[in-house]
């Protein structure tokens, strides 16, 4: 089952990291941002808008899958996993920089995820015997 979990949040995690950035990318096809019908039609001609749309299904479809399976807890923490890949791949595709806060607040995260984890695997261990 643990082998099922790793899959499946690795998967959504994909899904998610790639949906962003491609939203990111139809921003880009789109400049300049802009309120009239000539914006929407460059962000309708963008591919990447049909694949950040199909991304999200996948992520819905797994996410439904998993939440069949796994504790809620850790789930819902490991979901957030992608605010951490999307950081990193931000800087590799784009060129952002990021700073102290946001290591800080990846630390936070990643961190909260073993939390949790740990507790969880520690709550299906049997009482041990006196």
């Amino acid at each position: 089952m643990r082998r099922f979990y790793l899959i499946g949040f690795l998967v959504l995690v994909c899904f998610d990291t790639f949906a962003q950035v491609c939203f990111k990318l139809t921003a880009n096809h789109a400049m300049p941002p802009e309120t009239n019908l000539a914006w929407v039609l460059r962000v309708a001609s963008s591919p990447w808008v049909y694949a950040a749309i199909a991304c999200y299904i996948g992520a819905f479809v797994t996410w439904m899958t998993l939440l069949e399976h796994a504790p809620i807890g850790p789930a819902f923490a490991a979901s957030h996993l992608e605010v951490v890949s999307v950081l990193a791949l931000s800087v590799v595709i784009f060129n952002e920089r990021i700073g102290a806060p946001q290591l800080i607040g990846s630390a936070l995260i990643i961190a909260g995820i073993v939390c949790l984890a740990i507790s969880e695997t520690e709550a299906e261990k049997p009482p041990a015997d006196d």
